[in-house]
């Protein structure tokens, strides 16, 4: 897939991959120390030692990186990446209990579903224009066993590039009350940024 010929969604990814290859920038972070901070609201919401994981748009894997440097051991990881070069970067990592499945998760939203306990977002929905967003929270819901977590950009502060885009957390909120009454909101960490946690019970299972 080149530039021109891919989704609004992911050419900004392929663009900068093609610049800056697996490097830090072809994340999209505005730095290390935001992705951090993203990540650690995550292990706030939801423990995830002995849990399974999806990690979708999981870039590098930086995600597992930082959990198993702070002792947080998921059970088994699965990272579902569209870019090349990123998922490249992942599975040279050569993490054990770990894939690395390179797919495009909006084009093949049945790929989220690994059987995994946990399914998590971390900054991969930011590209998202609002029909495809609230269609991918639907799908991951769906394919998670346990529970859904993601960050999305709530304001117009981290919001500044032309392909990012933010939503309302009260409209976010009210779309995943219908998913599920057991929502949960997380946004002390960073000024512009929200995560919600979704949990699937019997009843949605």
């Amino acid at each position: 897939m080149t530039t021109e010929t891919a989704p609004n969604y992911l050419a900004p990814y392929l663009t900068a991959a093609s610049r800056h290859g697996a490097g830090f920038s072809s994340l999209l972070w505005a730095s290390p120390h935001t992705q951090a901070v993203r990540f650690a609201a995550l292990t706030r919401m939801v423990g995830l030692n002995g849990k399974s994981l999806l990690d979708v748009g999981c870039g590098r894997a930086d995600l597992l990186d930082f959990l198993l440097e702070r002792k947080i051991k998921p059970a088994h990881y699965v990272g579902l990446e569209g870019v090349t070069a990123l998922a490249d970067a992942a599975e040279a990592k050569n993490h054990k209990d770990a894939m690395i499945v390179r797919a495009d998760f909006v084009r093949e939203p049945l790929r989220m579903f690994v059987a995994a306990d946990v399914v998590y977002f971390s900054g991969s929905l930011n590209t998202l224009d609002p029909q495809t967003f609230y269609a991918t929270i639907r799908s991951a819901f769906d394919a998670a066993a346990e529970m859904l977590v993601f960050n999305f950009l709530c304001s117009p502060q981290l919001a500044g590039m032309n392909y990012l885009h933010w939503h309302q957390p009260s409209e976010v909120w009210s779309f995943c009350k219908t998913l599920t009454d057991d929502v949960g909101r997380l946004d002390d960490y960073l000024h512009g940024d929200t995560t919600f946690a979704l949990t699937k019970h019997e009843e949605h299972a």
